[in-house]
């Protein structure tokens, strides 16, 4: 099974002022510590962004969105249209402490489904999900139709909704399912850094 780490970096970072993925934590940006854990859990990572040129010092594979301006699911068109994998692991690009060990989880939770999609505390997380491959055309459907919700995706796929992490400890959990959108979060996430 070929496995790709995929984080998404399109958004315009509007309610934090600047881009959060570059952003720094312990003297790296937060992309960086993004990448890294996905490469302990990955056979290759990249990035999806509509400014590249951005991430080139991460030396890993950029793609920008085929469809422009219409969010994560384009997103994640975009990869899954580039990258040939089986299975595509996904970070939002302002979760900067994801942890492999959630992903392997949710990878053990595959089987024969499209997708897993975590819920957290009552919150799901579709970008913090497993696709397969089987999913593009139903994504470019939804692109076509206007319809830009990820959710709306889990209406036309087989999905496996994972409430239940197994023996994770929950701290790990607490951080992994973290992310910044404000400055507030962010100097929260220096904190936890430390």
């Amino acid at each position: 099974m070929n496995i790709s780490g995929v984080v998404l970096s399109g958004g315009k970072s509007s309610r934090m002022g600047t881009n959060k993925s570059l952003l720094t934590l312990e003297g790296k940006p937060v992309i960086e510590h993004i990448t890294n854990e996905l490469q302990l859990v990955s056979h290759t990572v990249s990035v999806i962004s509509n400014t590249p040129s951005s991430f080139d010092f991460l030396n890993l594979d950029l793609y920008k969105d085929r469809y422009l301006n219409l969010g994560p699911l384009a997103g994640l068109e975009s990869a899954i249209y580039h990258i040939d994998a089986d299975v595509y692991i996904c970070a939002a690009c302002d979760m900067p402490f994801i942890h492999k060990d959630v992903y392997d989880y949710l990878l053990h939770s595959l089987g024969d489904f499209d997708a897993v999609i975590p819920i957290y505390n009552e919150k799901m997380h579709p970008l913090s999900g497993i696709y397969t491959s089987n999913v593009l055309p139903e994504i470019q459907q939804l692109l076509a139709n206007d319809q830009l919700k990820v959710r709306e995706l889990f209406d036309h796929i087989n999905v496996k909704y994972v409430r239940d992490f197994g023996g994770i400890p929950e701290y790990i959990l607490t951080r992994h399912f973290f992310n910044m959108n404000y400055p507030n979060q962010y100097e929260e996430a220096k904190r936890e850094s430390l």
